[in-house]
């Protein structure tokens, strides 16, 4: 018999969790507050997202965790690990078999379907926390649709790189209502979050928030009208294993050589393209 309950919160949590996800979806961007729990691993490494995970995954759910494009990092195959161990559901690596999707830092290159969740790990919910310290102003600010602020860090850094400089948690306006902080993936994944067919949802432990963008929402990314948002462009570079160019690269240095060469940061979306090339 196991030490733990399924999937290892008691239901009473599980339950919690889920009205907090059930408000999200009802009003899309809105940081829902929760009574995030003390989970076996340390806050900041991806708590509020194996909260969601642990609430919503069924015995009949396929599982998949990556954290910044890989399904082997520490992080990853530890959450894995948990959640397979206190509910027994099959993993894999490939982004078409999962029915959950947990990340930290990426949204998977495979287009997502409407029989998908996934579930995002948020360091820093608050897109407005560089503006403002306190969350009861912030939260006011959110109710009267304040966002000066917001485009205020963006025109700052206009005016000192002439572009917008912000790589990541780059704030989204969805449905017209909220701006929210899309986690910390990178702006070549903010419009895959636009329209998107599976449900988008974004835990925050350690701030104990919960948020979420239904499918086939519209979100749009902070932009002026003279300079348009833009992703990450990586002209003129390809991925070393594979030779794409459509996809977010990562950075080496060949040791050896001293040379600089890109791989493709989604490393299963790269084993599958191999593999495919391969006839495996």
């Amino acid at each position: 018999m196991s030490l733990f309950p399924f999937a290892f919160l008691d239901e009473q949590s599980k339950k919690e969790i889920r009205r907090a996800v059930l408000k999200g979806v009802a009003i899309p961007g809105y940081q829902v507050p929760f009574a995030s729990r003390e989970m076996p691993i340390g806050r900041g490494w991806g708590t509020g997202g194996l909260q969601i995970t642990l609430s919503l995954i069924g015995e009949s759910d396929v599982l998949k965790v990556i954290d910044q494009g890989s399904d082997e990092s520490v992080n990853a195959v530890n959450i894995k690990k948990l959640v397979q161990k206190t509910t027994g559901v099959e993993t894999t690596i490939h982004t078409s078999e999962a029915t959950m999707i947990q990340s930290r830092h990426r949204i998977p290159e495979v287009p997502l379907r409407n029989d998908q969740i996934m579930i995002l790990q948020v360091p820093e919910p608050e897109p407005l926390r560089h503006v403002e310290r306190s969350e009861f102003k912030t939260k006011q600010m959110h109710a009267e649709k304040e966002y000066s602020g917001a485009y205020l860090l963006l025109f700052e850094q206009i005016m000192r790189y002439n572009q917008t400089s912000q790589g990541a948690d780059y704030p989204v306006f969805v449905h017209d209502r909220y701006v929210m902080n899309p986690s910390p993936i990178p702006r070549f994944d903010n419009p895959k979050i636009h329209q998107s067919e599976a449900l988008m949802l974004f835990g925050a432990g350690r701030e104990k928030k919960i948020y979420a963008v239904p499918a086939y929402t519209k979100v749009k990314s902070l932009a002026f009208d003279d300079y348009p948002f833009e992703i990450e462009k990586f002209e003129g570079k390809f991925c070393r294993a594979t030779g794409l160019s459509n996809v977010f690269l990562d950075e080496f240095t060949d040791e050896e050589t001293g040379e600089t060469y890109y791989l493709c940061n989604d490393t299963s979306y790269m084993q599958e393209y191999l593999d495919q090339k391969r006839g495996i």
